[in-house]
């Protein structure tokens, strides 16, 4: 049997890992330059959502979703992933992308805001939920998938200086450095935390604002913030940038009054390794050479599903996922399909 051995102990690095161990493979080695979940893995938000504009992506979501729930607590909670709109544009937005999720078995519809306790809703025109979708812990479902695939895990090590015959290049942010022809590229991202915050449901849902893309979680007795920002970060460098950090304060404040005055416990960066058209890149690259990456920011959401997927065209050369929407030569062939929702 061939000796893979994957490049990267993230979320996605992991899930394939355990994939490749459930179906039988025996000769499985993870290595990391650093450790496992030590990357954009251990610093990130920790959503778990269906709710994407494109089908390949809500698919690749789907299937992923029932995995997290069969882990459960405490690595996953499903409070589900609620949008609000303020504008008739960002209403009619939300319902339109929930009408193709609905059509592709995703459960998500209309609901009231007002159910969710300590929310301003004043504001809001309308909401939807998907009540299946919630939030995770990131580096502890991904330590987790690695101690049950009992593979071979070297922290450390690069993994181009391993024996393989396979390599499969699941390095996140730090890809193209494997492999030069992958067109990944680093974005510097930043989540904060403010807290403690008085009275915060064991329920909230994941909130996110339509027309902002400001959204929020509970992380303890603390929320966790996050948005795309103003202008984009190109760059490997994960610094804070502080401006954002009380512009995110006031934001929260004013969606969650509860938050108001709440101090800043924590504030991190990390990177997304971006794509083009912020879909992934998984696929053959090169001889003996498999990429699986590029995740734009969605990685760990979509890891059970691209690790069983990669497995599967690994030891049976096919999947029964369609990948062929991820494949490398799309860029070449000009065939591209952006995704809106990048959080």
């Amino acid at each position: 049997m061939a000796r893979i051995v994957i490049a990267g102990a993230g979320a996605i690095g992991a899930s394939i890992a355990y994939h490749l161990a459930a179906r039988g493979a025996e000769d499985v080695v993870v290595a990391d330059r650093a450790g496992v979940a030590s990357g954009a893995t251990g610093k990130a938000m920790g959503g778990v959502r269906q709710q994407f504009s494109t089908a390949a992506e809500v698919l690749l979501a789907r299937e992923s979703a029932g995995f997290f729930r069969e882990l459960g607590a405490p690595f996953f909670e499903p409070v589900g992933y609620l949008f609000v709109a303020t504008t008739e544009d960002g209403l009619a937005a939300l319902e339109e992308r929930a009408e193709l999720q609905r059509g592709l078995g995703v459960p998500v519809n209309r609901v009231d805001p007002s159910r969710v306790d300590g929310l301003r809703v004043d504001d809001v025109l309308g909401a939807v939920c998907c009540w299946e979708d919630g939030v995770a812990d990131a580096p502890a479902v991904t330590r987790e998938l690695v101690r049950r695939a009992g593979v071979d895990v070297r922290e450390g090590i690069d993994a181009r200086d391993l024996e393989r015959d396979v390599l499969v290049i699941a390095a996140g942010a730090a890809s193209a450095e494997l492999w030069p022809q992958l067109p990944v590229r680093p974005l510097c991202r930043q989540l904060v935390e403010v807290g403690p915050v008085e009275g915060l449901p064991d329920d909230l849902p994941m909130v996110l604002e339509a027309e902002t893309g400001f959204h929020f979680r509970r992380a303890g007795d603390s929320l966790r913030l996050a948005m795309s920002e103003p202008t984009a970060r190109w760059t490997d460098r994960e610094d804070v940038d502080e401006a954002l950090v009380e512009d995110w304060r006031a934001r929260a404040a004013h969606r969650y009054p509860a938050a108001a005055g709440a101090a800043m416990a924590r504030a991190w960066a990390g990177l997304y390794d971006m794509t083009p058209d912020a879909h992934p890149i998984i696929g053959w690259v090169g001889e003996g050479v498999y990429a699986a990456c590029g995740f734009s920011g969605h990685g760990f959401m979509q890891s059970p599903a691209v690790g069983r997927a990669v497995a599967e065209e690994l030891l049976d050369g096919e999947s029964s996922i369609d990948l062929s929407p991820y494949r490398l030569e799309r860029f070449e062939d000009g065939v591209v399909f952006p995704e809106e929702l990048i959080l």
